[in-house]
């Protein structure tokens, strides 16, 4: 692929190993929170929403930090060290408060890096290649995503292995993906603005003024009309719950998940083609779309069928709108504040997602199992349309597809 360099390659391979570590928790971990500490769905919607939130929060105080700092690399590189140290702690949990802390760490670490790496990421590529930059990284990502429930299956269903010594064996992915980064990932430096960067009490108001920045009017639009969607987006937790509660056993929600990674991993390059060809915002209006009538599917399925079916669908969903949604965020800014850009984005949609998980909870414990997803899929539909009527945008001039 020679219209992504060598960092674009190395960040997809770092994301890839600290995706098998995640992953070969992420489908288990409800299912331990509810069966082996027997926590209530509010408490999987607390944690969830929060680690999230936390994620998305610091993602915008990172991209700041990042843009102010001028660097990329220490950020992504503190964030993933983070999220390393955070998976054998799990094992130690008897409490989902511990459960609680132990995701607040991991997702700290995503927070920290996750702005500066995109802004690395598109000062690594050309700007007609940032689609398939994006989808490439979302590629290798979930290509770990897949492979790593698939460790947890042959884990368990293999060498009979529990819930613990498997968050023990998940810290070797991430820390080889540390190393990788530490070794092969080059800094970007930031293009010159003709300006020194200040120093002392100057540099908390350089920041304010960065932040004011970003909010042009474009960005400000999509940003609001994302977050109708975000305000039905929960966490994928409660997919796999209701899964679970449909009748699928442990191991086949985890298949059920590497069935959903499969089918995005192997759409994300052409889904990031697509958006750079017909523009990222009508495919991120495509994504929701799916998104909306995959939420019904699972609103609606009763039997353990019906989710061999959904979670691929659900996959087509997150490689169109993945590469598409940073793509479209990027292009709306200047290099000098495009991490405090994406993380301000992420910050504010991260804080929506809190606000649905903990509805998810409240909903899924006080109304019914599909209530949440009625929720998602209103939302979604609302912010599919909204999209469309986004005008396209002119940056300097050339009318770019949105």
């Amino acid at each position: 692929m020679k219209s992504i360099g060598k960092n674009v390659v190395f960040l997809g391979v770092v994301s890839g190993l600290t995706d098998i570590s995640s992953e070969m928790l992420y489908p288990v971990l409800p299912l331990f929170l509810t069966g082996v500490l027997r926590a209530p769905m509010t408490v999987v919607g607390i944690i969830e929403g929060v680690a999230e939130a936390t994620a998305s929060l610091l993602k915008a105080a990172s991209g700041i930090w990042s843009d102010h700092a001028g660097r990329r690399k220490p950020f992504v590189l503190w964030g993933y060290g983070l999220s390393a140290l955070s998976k054998p702690l799990l094992a130690m949990a008897v409490t989902w408060p511990f459960v609680l802390f132990c995701r607040f760490l991991d997702r700290s670490g995503k927070g920290m890096r996750t702005s500066a790496r995109d802004a690395l990421l598109t000062a690594s590529t050309e700007p007609a290649h940032l689609g398939l930059a994006f989808g490439f990284h979302r590629a290798m990502d979930t290509a770990g995503a897949v492979a790593g429930p698939l460790v947890t299956v042959f884990l368990m269903s293999v060498c009979g292995l529990g819930y613990r010594p498997i968050f023990l064996i998940a810290a070797v992915p991430a820390a080889l993906g540390v190393l990788v980064l530490a070794a092969f990932v080059e800094e970007r430096a930031l293009p010159p603005d003709g300006t020194a960067a200040p120093r002392g009490g100057a540099a908390g108001f350089a920041a304010l003024r960065a932040v004011k920045g970003v909010f042009s009017s474009d960005y400000t639009r999509f940003l609001l009309v994302y977050g109708v969607f975000a305000l039905g987006n929960s966490s994928d937790a409660f997919l796999l719950l209701k899964a679970a509660h449909g009748g699928l056993s442990p191991t086949h929600v985890v298949l059920a998940y590497v069935l959903y990674n499969a089918v995005y991993a192997t759409t994300a390059i052409p889904a990031g083609h697509l958006a750079d060809r017909l523009g990222r915002t009508r495919s991120l209006a495509a994504g929701l779309a799916v998104f909306a009538a995959t939420y019904l599917g699972f609103a609606w399925a009763v039997a353990g069928q019906w989710f061999w079916l959904l979670f691929p669908v659900y996959g087509l969903y997150g490689a169109l709108t993945e590469s598409a949604l940073k793509a479209a965020v990027a292009e709306r800014c200047v290099p000098q504040n495009r991490a405090t850009a994406l993380g301000v984005f992420q910050g504010a949609t991260g804080a929506l997602a809190l606000v649905a998980s903990l509805a998810a909870g409240w909903l899924w414990s006080h109304i019914s199992a599909a209530a949440p997803f009625y929720l998602g899929a209103a939302c979604a539909a609302i912010a599919a349309l909204l999209l469309l009527l986004i005008p396209q945008t002119r940056h300097h001039g050339i009318v770019v597809p949105v």
